[in-house]
């Protein structure tokens, strides 16, 4: 990747306005266009969807498929620079994109984040370095590796090693029979069994990293998970243990440097009994893009995960964000816009709809809705990052947002 920034607003050696593209129309795929716009670039988006969120803000809207031809030839000649928002987009397009144009995360970065099996071997590498390791677990890709499972990795859960997000393809195991009735429920595709592990709570950490090398970290996360979706995020002093915390940073920057990663970076992290009274870390996987639970940067800190991966992707200078508000992100997720019989109103009634000018009228409160043409539950809709002065304002005012939203209250 190019060395040589890509001034904003400037014109391209092609003559046209300084252009970036993202392949993915999705939420994260707009804030990114939102964050790019705001300081002076043009957008393109690639994405099948004709209403797709980040599509309908986007200078130009590529409608095609992600391996269609003529599509990615479309995104290189608006383009002077290219990223995604999911780590799903298939590797030879990013192959074909990065012969052309400058690409980050390049293909093969995203390659590992996309099997479970490379990423765990990854993370393996980097444990000498970072003194943080995944799991105990074992890949099941033939009847015999399946035979070969050590039985010291049960109970365990098996999670297909592609394809899998917010809890979808992943069984929870007992034994044996279960770990091989699992393996038949989940088609018998590539898999890892992992041994469970004595979870005490979750936490995840965003980098942003240049093609020069320099690395940038965002405050540590905690996370809490309903049902395998995200549901808040906490950041502020206490969150998560001041010496963990140092750790999972240091750990998340030798992944990014390890990869020779370019752009925003975001790996998730268990925080498990150690068995001696006290806690250490594991690590859990990554995500080759902005992520869920760094939503909170857009309203606490004075440079967001967004503009970050604008910058990484530009080739422009990394300053260390910093947090000026505690913070806790609430994601908004479809079944807020259903009854509690999980029904919405009829096409001649008063569409469902939460209870924003209650919500908004806390101090505090920013809210941030996606686009999305139809609600469905489990469907990620928007979020809303609380700020406050102090740790006991912003919980007092997620508390009550919480309430207002019928949502479960803070741990």
């Amino acid at each position: 990747m190019s060395l040589k920034p890509l001034l904003p607003g400037a014109l391209s050696d092609r003559g046209q306005q300084m252009t970036l593209g993202v392949m993915g129309g999705g939420q994260l795929g707009r804030m990114f266009v939102q964050a790019a716009q705001a300081m002076g670039y043009f957008t393109a988006v690639l994405d099948p969807d004709p209403a797709s969120p980040a599509g309908l803000v986007a200078h130009w809207h590529i409608d095609t498929a992600y391996d269609d031809e003529q599509g990615l030839a479309q995104l290189m000649q608006r383009c002077d620079a290219i990223t995604t928002e999911f780590e799903n987009v298939p590797a030879p397009a990013l192959i074909t994109l990065g012969a052309h144009r400058p690409v980050a995360p390049s293909a093969n970065c995203v390659a590992v984040a996309q099997d479970r099996i490379q990423e765990k071997a990854h993370f393996v590498q980097c444990g000498p370095v970072s003194g943080v390791y995944p799991a105990p677990y074992a890949a099941i890709e033939t009847p015999e590796l399946l035979a070969a499972v050590p039985a010291d990795l049960l109970p365990g859960i098996v999670k297909t090693a592609r394809l899998g997000y917010d809890g979808k393809g992943q069984v929870r195991v007992k034994n044996r029979e279960e770990l091989a009735a699992a393996w038949d429920k989940l088609g018998r595709v590539p898999c890892v069994l992992e041994k469970l592990m004595p979870l005490q709570s979750e936490c995840s950490v965003i980098v942003a990293r240049g093609a020069d090398g320099q690395v940038v970290a965002f405050p540590v996360q905690k996370n809490t998970h309903h049902d395998g979706i995200l549901a808040i995020t906490e950041v502020y002093d206490g969150a998560v243990p001041a010496d963990l915390a140092a750790r999972a940073q240091a750990s998340t920057v030798a992944i990014a440097n390890h990869l020779n990663y370019v752009g925003v970076l975001c790996v998730e992290y268990f925080v498990v009994d150690n068995g001696k009274g006290g806690s250490d870390l594991i690590v859990n996987e990554m995500a080759p893009r902005p992520h869920n639970s760094g939503h909170y940067t857009q309203n606490a800190c004075d440079l967001s995960q967004f503009e970050a991966q604008v910058r990484a992707l530009a080739g422009l200078p990394l300053p260390p964000p910093r947090q000026h508000s505690p913070a806790i992100m609430v994601n908004l997720l479809g079944d807020l816009w259903f009854d509690a019989n999980g029904v919405r109103a009829q096409a001649s009634e008063q569409p469902l709809s939460p209870p924003w000018a209650q919500v908004l009228a806390l101090p505090g409160t920013n809210l941030h809705l996606y686009g999305k043409l139809s609600a469905r539950p489990g469907r990620k809709m928007g979020h809303l990052n609380i700020t406050g002065a102090s740790v006991a304002q912003v919980r007092e005012t997620a508390t009550k947002v919480l309430a207002l939203l019928g949502l479960p209250a803070l741990g």
